[in-house]
């Protein structure tokens, strides 16, 4: 419902506005000596306006994914019905009878519905590759009001687009793949919903988010203190010690997240260091409206989620997960403790587990190994 209202108001603006600027062109026409300047800005402004208008909603009715040229292929950007919520997802694959993967996203807010389809494009040989824009970031920004989104919202949620592909490409189990945040929603629907799941990767594993925090915060401490970053130190201590509450959770979190994210970067060992931003961001999956929502989901839905799941320890609250459980770690990952991920992949009771590490990676072995990442899901998906 709030997606459609805005799509009416955004419809509703861009009509009024070529009516109005074309009615006061009209009269410019018909008697231009009584045109004032004032009018004439008017005019000025509101044809600005009604290109600027006309500009987004065009965008986001032709938002479309790239086609695939395979004979049974499917490449399709679509809106569905979930829990009441309208959201959207990306679908693609060069055969829509191969085996569907479920991709989950950072964030929480975050959109990576063009960045997996860039990095990942191999793993749409294999699978039909679904990208979720959850609640809360990029294309389904509107879903629901941020104020009401809560870790369950996006379980249900979860559950509901998994139904969904079961029924569509009329499968008894899908495959899940988590990054980051979605790693642990990844646990979450795997550990409730087993009978959904034939298996789940997760990569940048997340495992007790409090403790991530303190433990990030700390490096950042001592790599500044030891490169002489005095500015970076005094911010951190005036921040103080995580875990933050708050309408400023995303900014003094970005303090030290963008300060290991950096030392990643620029690591010798680290292959293709980071996300393409830019790249993701003009993609053709996302409308003018949608490209500024693929911001506002990363700050806004962040802040407002993210303080949510301080309690969650996956070591505590999710040791059983009935199908099997594989972890892509990079070596170098200083954004989500692998030592975490150890000591939760060794109490883990689950049919088959494990660790694959990815010596030249950071947080993002899907990005800084996208070769050899889409190898071992294939590895394990299908050849186990």
């Amino acid at each position: 419902m709030i997606q459609i209202t805005s799509f009416l108001i955004l419809t509703l603006l861009t009509v009024m506005s070529f009516v109005w600027t074309l009615l006061l062109l009209v009269r410019c026409l018909i008697n231009p000596r009584k045109v004032t300047g004032l009018k004439k800005a008017a005019l000025f402004f509101g044809v600005l306006a009604a290109l600027e208008l006309g500009s987004i909603f065009i965008s986001q009715q032709t938002a479309s994914t790239p086609p695939i040229d395979a004979a049974n292929s499917i490449a399709e950007l679509v809106q569905i019905d979930i829990n009441g919520r309208k959201e959207w997802i990306s679908l693609r694959g060069w055969d829509k009878d191969k085996p569907v993967l479920l991709f989950l996203a950072g964030g929480p807010g975050g959109t990576q519905m063009a960045a997996v389809r860039h990095e990942l494009a191999e793993l749409e040989k294999h699978f039909v590759v679904v990208n979720w824009d959850q609640p809360g970031s990029g294309k389904s920004y509107y879903a629901e009001k941020t104020k009401n989104i809560t870790a369950q919202t996006y379980i249900e949620d979860g559950y509901a687009l998994t139904e969904y592909l079961k029924e569509r490409f009329s499968k008894e189990k899908i495959y899940l793949v988590g990054e980051s945040w979605g790693s642990a929603l990844g646990i979450f629907l795997a550990s409730r919903y087993p009978e959904s799941y034939h298996a789940f990767i997760g990569t940048g594993q997340m495992i007790d988010f409090a403790e991530t925090e303190r433990i990030d915060y700390a490096l950042a401490m001592e790599m500044a203190e030891k490169n002489g970053d005095t500015a970076l130190v005094k911010k951190l201590l005036s921040n103080g010690e995580p875990p933050y509450y708050g309408n400023d959770v995303t900014w003094k979190s970005a303090v030290y997240l963008n300060y290991l994210s950096n030392y990643m970067a620029r690591h010798p060992d680290i292959q293709n260091p980071g996300y393409n931003t830019l790249r993701d961001i003009a993609s053709p999956e996302y409308g003018l409206l949608d490209k500024i929502n693929f911001v506002r989901g990363i700050i806004g839905t962040y802040n407002h989620v993210y303080q949510q799941l301080y309690t969650i320890d996956l070591r505590k609250d999710y040791t059983k997960v009935d199908v099997p459980v594989y972890f892509f770690l990079g070596r170098y990952d200083v954004n989500a403790p692998t030592a975490l991920v150890e000591e939760y992949e060794q109490i883990l009771d689950a049919p088959k587990k494990g660790i694959v590490w990815f010596e030249h990676s950071g947080h993002s072995p899907w990005i800084n190994e996208k070769d050899r990442f889409a190898e071992e899901v294939i590895t394990c998906f299908l050849e186990n």
